[in-house]
């Protein structure tokens, strides 16, 4: 029996959840499966098959095992290929030996941060660093899909200051990442006392680690602002070596700037076609964004007369409450609707509609998972078979990070070696309330659509077919990796698609059409000042990664937020210092606004007429998604869309996602 056939019977013929309460609409499988607490079966003779089926994971000791196999391995190939003449076998090479360093070095980076046993996390944590040491130190020249890039083509003395400054970069890209979430503290004395319960107390100081930015308190807000962004000369100092580093580096290897190396082979190209399409949107947006501040303005003036000035603290805020007051959204009124099954069922039904492809819940073998809310999925295509596996790590615990991630932890790659492929694995993590003994978890409008879109790089990983695993899934230019995931939103704010699975939890009652009209135009308030903020960054991050400027980097910034944003600076403030995005995004930061750009265009050309086309849906798995890395990205777009989009036809489509639906508007005066 194959193993799809394998995998249909099991679901079919064994119940591995129990049901939540009686009198639920019936759930398929894939819907009992979340929408109810497993039932593991313990058996103390079971022996443990190692996190993800890696039979060396069943104790913390077995990182070390694993990760000296890794290493020799990867000597051995650094031998073979420094020996081997440039050619396809060197290429096939490379690829193994990024396969291996990536099976145990991903897999460690995931553990590290979500396992709760601190010496699994301990154990992860010093593999991540081994085998980041040899990556860097031993084969910095070899380990870069990029010869050019990397510096191959530099004789020796260069080669080794390149080594030398990638070491240094990433030492301080560590202590930047670190030190730009620390909280800053200043005197209980100076703040008012009755605003301390706002904020941490730590003896005769107050610690202030975020921006509350959704805080009531205009004072609250303002103080946060201030405190939280005062400047740090030791982060300032490695912000500014971090950059000059970067552009050293770009020099050594032949580039203008950090800006241009980073964006080679990405949709953009180059930062003056990054910058072109920032300025274009910002001029298109301008009466839209002024309206926007206008009414944010008004919106002060109105609960806070005394002091009406609009300033960047209040942003957030004030375009949360314009929203509320304009759609009164109250996310509790749909939650009984969003029960995660619910949820699960209708990405289930989503994906067999538009791939052929089915998710099935499996049972996890012991020591498999780190977490026994973690629920397995098998995504099997109805002719192709198996594709691979998705861990959902859902459900919130307290010693796992808030934010919502997916995480590869195997890459799909072909193995000439086995004759077949390699399955991709990968892990979704999401921060959900567990379910209570009343009912099962419910979401919000904002984690279905978190769900979703995480959901969209997971297929993304899964229907890749790419002969190398260092491009495969989202192993791709950073400006289209969230393409795939974007375009998942648009499906979950979309009523054909809602009605086929958002229904009352108790009632079996479907979500009413006009709630999920009054949603969708609820995001469009304030949306111009929200996309120029991103606008905002995105241009910063330009900046600093062209050549260097005569200014500090709070000079620039306070020049940049004039011109590209429009609130005022706030003296002593220096933004930029808790701008971690600079480090995994640098250069990139306007990847988000492309990517949805794209997202945009291709659901209105290709899904908005029927989000549900099997015809549609086969397309964009060939054109985008099968391809990962391996393809130029606007080729990729070009094949979907069957046109070369320009840099205009991508501002538009962001400007037009702002325009009110006026159908929405008469159904909700008619209701």
């Amino acid at each position: 029996m194959s193993t799809c056939k394998r995998l249909l019977h099991f679901v079919k013929h064994r119940s591995l959840w129990t049901s939540v309460r009686r009198h639920v609409t019936t759930w398929s499988p894939v819907g009992a499966a979340f929408n109810a607490k497993p039932v593991r079966r313990l058996d103390m003779l079971d022996k443990s098959v190692g996190l993800f089926g890696v039979p060396e994971l069943s104790c913390p000791a077995g990182f070390q095992i694993a990760t000296e196999t890794s290493l020799k391995n990867t000597e051995l190939l650094v031998e073979k290929v420094c020996s081997c003449p440039p050619g396809a076998e060197t290429v096939e090479s490379f690829d193994q030996l990024s396969d291996g360093l990536c099976k145990v070095a991903d897999l460690a980076d995931f553990i590290k941060v979500a396992h709760p046993d601190p010496a699994f996390r301990e154990a992860a944590e010093k593999t991540c660093i081994a085998i980041g040491t040899v990556v860097e130190k031993r084969v910095a020249e070899l380990f870069m899909f990029d010869f050019e890039i990397s510096g191959i083509h530099l004789d020796d003395k260069l080669r080794k200051e390149a080594v030398a400054l990638h070491v240094k970069l990433l030492d301080l890209s560590n202590e930047f990442l670190v030190s730009s979430h620390m909280p800053n503290r200043i005197a209980r004395s100076v703040i008012p006392e009755h605003l301390h319960l706002h904020f941490a107390n730590e003896g005769s100081f107050i610690q202030v680690g975020g921006l509350h930015a959704d805080s009531p308190d205009n004072l609250v807000r303002e103080i946060a602002y201030r405190i939280y962004l005062y400047p740090n000369a030791d982060l300032m100092r490695c912000l500014e070596e971090l950059l000059e580093c970067r552009y050293k580096m770009a020099k050594l290897v032949g580039y203008k700037s950090y800006g241009h190396r980073a964006l080679k082979g990405t949709m953009a190209k180059t930062p003056e076609t990054v910058m072109s399409f920032l300025q274009l949107l910002t001029d298109k947006l301008s009466d839209r964004t002024a309206t926007d501040f206008k009414m944010m303005s008004d919106m002060k003036k109105k609960l806070n007369p005394r002091n009406s000035e609009l300033m960047p603290w209040d942003h957030p805020f004030l375009s949360g409450v314009l929203r509320a007051e304009r759609y009164n959204i109250e996310p509790s009124l749909y939650s009984p609707y969003l029960s995660l099954g619910a949820c699960m069922e209708g990405l289930n039904n989503l994906f067999s509609q538009l791939y052929g492809v089915s998710l099935m819940s499996e049972h996890p073998s012991a020591g498999e998972v780190w977490s026994e809310d973690v629920r397995k999925l098998a995504v099997v295509h109805e002719t192709e078979g198996l594709l691979g596996y998705i861990y959902c790590d859902f459900f919130h615990r307290s010693d796992k990070p808030h934010q919502d991630c997916h995480f590869t932890i195997r890459g799909g790659r072909w193995c000439k070696e086995v004759g077949q492929y390699q399955l991709p694995v990968v892990v979704l993590m999401l921060s959900l309330p567990l379910p209570s003994k009343s009912a099962p978890t419910l979401l919000t409008p904002g984690m279905m659509e978190n769900l979703f879109h995480e959901m969209g790089h997971a297929m993304h990983s899964m229907l890749g077919r790419t002969r190398y695993q260092h491009v495969t899934g989202t192993r791709c230019a950073t400006d289209f990796a969230e393409v795939p995931s974007i375009l998942m939103e648009y499906f979950a704010t979309d009523y054909r698609v809602i009605s086929q699975f958002a229904r009352h939890y108790e009632t079996g009652q479907p979500l009413p059409e006009r709630m999920v009209a009054r949603l969708c135009e609820s995001k469009k308030v304030c949306g111009a000042a929200d996309t120029q903020l991103q606008i905002f960054y995105a241009v910063l991050d330009q900046i600093y990664h062209s050549k260097p400027q005569n200014s500090s980097t709070t000079e620039i910034l306070k020049d940049i937020q004039q011109q590209f944003y429009g609130l005022p600076y706030t003296p002593n403030t220096a933004w930029q210092l808790r701008f971690s995005h600079l480090i995994g995004y640098g250069a990139k930061y306007y990847s988000y606004l492309m990517s949805r750009a794209v997202a945009s265009m291709v659901w209105r050309q290709c899904f908005v007429q029927d989000p549900l086309n099997r015809d549609m849906g086969e397309r964009y798995r060939r054109e985008m998604l099968s391809h990962g890395g391996a393809k130029e990205p606007m080729l990729m777009v070009e094949g979907m869309l069957q046109r070369r989009p320009t840099i205009e036809e991508f501002v538009d489509a962001l400007v037009s996602e702002l325009n009110p639906n006026f159908e929405t508007f008469i159904m909700d005066s008619e209701s």
